[in-house]
């Protein structure tokens, strides 16, 4: 992949975004894991049975993608290079979210800023997992902000960090190991088995592109504010908290947006009616107001602007 190739993705999806018309390859994805999930429930395997076929289907998909767009490119390429080039383009676009998670969240602070409670809760079931039915502002506020954070990581550093690794086929690979981790990686009773080795290469995956998202937010916490002050504090609260979350990956960028923002993440949450305490991230210099959402997406914008720069510049150097 060219750095050319990576800037028109970018910009094709900071304009189109995640159109519903368009056959987008994680919806492809999600129609087979959920095929293997009923697949293997049906059968009532034995746990070492579903960790075996969880295990076959974490190398599959991830390599069914990879080869798939390979084969896309290659042909496209032998028809005619510029069509290759397009089709790279068109597939790395795919695998970017920053404008899709955006419209999601901005739609979340619509609501709350017309003080339609309701509204606001049906928006932020969208992004997140958790019971969103009785939640107060603050929590909406908070799982917002926890989303922008995790997802600049999942949704747009880290595919920028495979494209610039290995082109579109290995940042599909990746969006296909997300989505299995989104779908099964969970540890209920269903998916414990089925679920656990997706939920491990996720967070193999995550591991480095993780940490390279909570440093660019530490520092554009700092280009914001135009203060040494909050960047420093965004980065001791990344160093104190961002080893507290239950996920090896997800504390890290959720610790250097609490500290950028000067606000607590973390806390209790209910799942299926089930309540589960996180740690605690971050001081509550500040209470979260429907305004940190807001500074939360300028964040992530000027995080996802230094990734773009940092990957178009690696491509340039290495091609160059």
């Amino acid at each position: 992949m060219t750095g050319s190739e990576l800037a028109v993705a970018c910009i094709v999806d900071s304009v189109v975004g995640d159109p519903r018309w368009f056959p987008h390859p994680v919806r492809w994805m999600g129609i087979i894991i959920n095929g293997c999930d009923r697949f293997v429930h049906r059968l009532l395997l034995s746990p070492f049975k579903q960790r075996m076929a969880g295990v076959l289907l974490a190398v599959a998909l991830p390599t069914g993608s990879y080869a798939a767009a390979a084969l896309l490119i290659w042909l496209g390429g032998w028809i005619d290079s510029l069509l290759g080039s397009v089709v790279t383009v068109l597939l790395a676009w795919t695998t970017l979210a920053a404008r899709d998670l955006m419209d999601h969240v901005l739609s979340v602070q619509r609501a709350l800023r017309s003080h339609l409670l309701p509204e606001a809760r049906s928006a932020v079931a969208q992004i997140v997992g958790r019971d969103t039915e009785e939640m107060a502002e603050s929590d909406i506020v908070r799982a917002a902000v926890e989303t922008i954070a995790e997802s600049t990581a999942d949704g747009i550093i880290a595919p920028l960090f495979y494209l610039v690794l290995g082109g579109a086929p290995l940042a599909l690979a990746y969006k296909a190991i997300n989505t299995l981790d989104s779908m099964i990686g969970h540890k209920d009773e269903r998916y414990r088995w089925f679920g656990w080795a997706s939920a491990r290469l996720d967070d193999l995956v995550n591991f480095i592109p993780a940490r390279i998202t909570a440093l660019l937010l530490v520092l554009s916490a700092g280009i914001l504010s135009r203060s040494c002050l909050v960047m420093q504090r965004a980065w001791q609260i990344l160093l104190r908290d961002g080893g507290h979350h239950p996920s090896p990956n997800s504390g890290r960028p959720e610790a250097a947006m609490a500290g950028a923002l000067g606000v607590q993440l973390g806390g209790v949450n209910r799942y299926d009616g089930l309540s589960l305490e996180r740690p605690c991230l971050g001081d509550p210099v500040q209470s979260l107001t429907e305004a940190h959402i807001g500074r939360a997406l300028a964040l992530m914008l000027w995080t996802s602007l230094l990734g773009v720069l940092l990957g178009i510049g690696s491509l340039l150097m290495v091609q160059g």
